[in-house]
């Protein structure tokens, strides 16, 4: 399976981009912090379904695709963090991309466990 054909993977790479867009508004001072962080955490979710799509197996890839599940928590609450800072006040979209992108991966990690 490739990982460019999955629409999960097509949608967490959107929100990437709109994290990069949103956190370059982030204070300076919150470059190694939050900034960083949401970043990483963003990137990390497609990262991990292209790495579990490539390993070949469905075990690997449930695998990974729970760690992208775990990274998604993480963007969730970091923009959670960043609205409460004052630092977001246009989270919506992003939040509404979270829960999109966790039924999604849901989805996906259950056709896994029943194939």
């Amino acid at each position: 399976m490739d990982h460019k054909d999955l629409e999960v993977w097509k949608k967490s790479i959107d929100t990437v981009i709109e994290i990069y867009r949103l956190s370059d508004a982030f204070p300076k001072s919150e470059i190694y912090g939050l900034t960083s962080q949401l970043r990483r955490a963003a990137v990390s979710i497609p990262s991990n379904i292209a790495e579990g799509a490539a390993r070949g197996s469905d075990k690997e890839f449930l695998y990974f695709l729970n760690i992208a599940s775990g990274s998604l928590a993480e963007v969730e609450t970091q923009i959670i963090i960043a609205k409460r800072l004052g630092y977001v006040t246009t989270e919506e979209q992003i939040l509404e991309n979270v829960k999109t992108i966790r039924k999604m991966l849901a989805g996906l990690i259950k056709y896994l466990k029943k194939k």
